[in-house]
């Protein structure tokens, strides 16, 4: 743990192998360990930002202000040298911009792209969507989720359900009523809203539109217990007080672990996450490459009513 924030190797989280497939791939630290010295030697390191970002020096990234940044490269013992802001350039794909790229920021010149934030757009692209198939979990993660199953859930079919619900989020979901879109909101109405409206029960729904839905999908699946994720209020009373009478059970982890959220979520019977979060959108996007069913809150319920119509 760095300064509050807990640095992990990628490849002990994810299967490198896997996404290997897709791309050639060296991680963080073996790239420091072997690679550094000759390719991106210390005098020589550039961070790169769109604009550039507020800190201690002007007109710079200060690529280490801030958290996780500072943590992040310090956990590698990196510091910059100079910056360079990348602007009118995207992290578009198509051939005229890469050119641009190549004609800016020739390798020969600038063999590492140090970028201060992550060199994608958000929410993730349409085009790039499929791409998830590979982000795979490494095999130590897949199988702590696995235990964690069944050592603390009975046998049978069980929900995986996401709350999102911090002070955070409720100001957040504010900006539904102006907003087309929000955040990872393109996963269930479409990315140029062909599916449905954005509404303030999508982003953050009441609690009887949880109780409802949970109760129709343990109803459907067959569900003997229902684990919760949550940043916030896991709800674990209420629910317990709503089905004490129905032989379905309740659970969540007792020490929070967002990514061991995300590994149990991703192998439940059936999935129900908050259609504008990005966390419940990764949950969503492993699912379906898994070919396992996933739904929204408040999501459902406008389809049936648009059926209706």
């Amino acid at each position: 743990s760095v300064g509050k924030v807990e640095m992990l190797d990628w490849d002990l989280v994810f299967n490198t192998t896997v996404l290997g497939k897709y791309h050639k791939v060296i991680t963080m630290k073996q790239f420091m360990e072997e690679k550094a010295d000759q390719i991106w030697p210390v005098g020589k390191r550039v961070s790169f930002c769109y604009t550039a970002r507020n800190g201690k020096q002007e007109n710079s990234c200060n690529a280490k202000d801030g958290s996780p940044f500072g943590p992040f490269w310090n956990h590698f013992s990196i510091n910059f040298d100079s910056s360079e802001m990348f602007a009118p350039l995207n992290f578009q794909t198509d051939p005229s911009n890469l050119s641009r790229w190549k004609e800016m920021f020739p390798t020969s010149s600038y063999p590492v792209l140090a970028m201060t934030g992550a060199p994608a757009s958000f929410p993730v692209q349409a085009g790039h969507v499929s791409l998830q198939r590979f982000v795979r979990w490494s095999d130590t993660w897949r199988e702590r989720g696995r235990e964690w199953v069944r050592r603390h859930l009975p046998r049978g079919e069980w929900l995986g359900i996401h709350l999102r619900n911090g002070a955070d989020w409720d100001r957040a979901c504010e900006h539904t009523q102006s907003s087309q879109n929000l955040f990872s909101s393109p996963q269930c109405l479409g990315y140029r809203n062909e599916y449905g409206s954005l509404t303030t029960s999508l982003c953050m729904p009441d609690t009887d539109t949880i109780m409802e839905m949970v109760r129709r999908k343990i109803k459907s699946v067959g569900a003997v217990a229902v684990f919760v994720a949550s940043d916030n209020d896991h709800m674990i009373k209420q629910f317990r007080s709503q089905f004490k009478d129905e032989g379905v059970s309740f659970h969540k982890q007792e020490e929070d672990n967002s990514l061991l959220d995300l590994v149990i979520l991703g192998q439940s019977s059936h999935f129900i996450g908050n259609c504008v979060s990005s966390f419940s959108a990764f949950v969503k996007r492993e699912r379906d490459v898994s070919g396992l069913p996933s739904s929204f809150w408040a999501f459902q319920d406008m389809q049936s009513k648009k059926v209706e119509l």
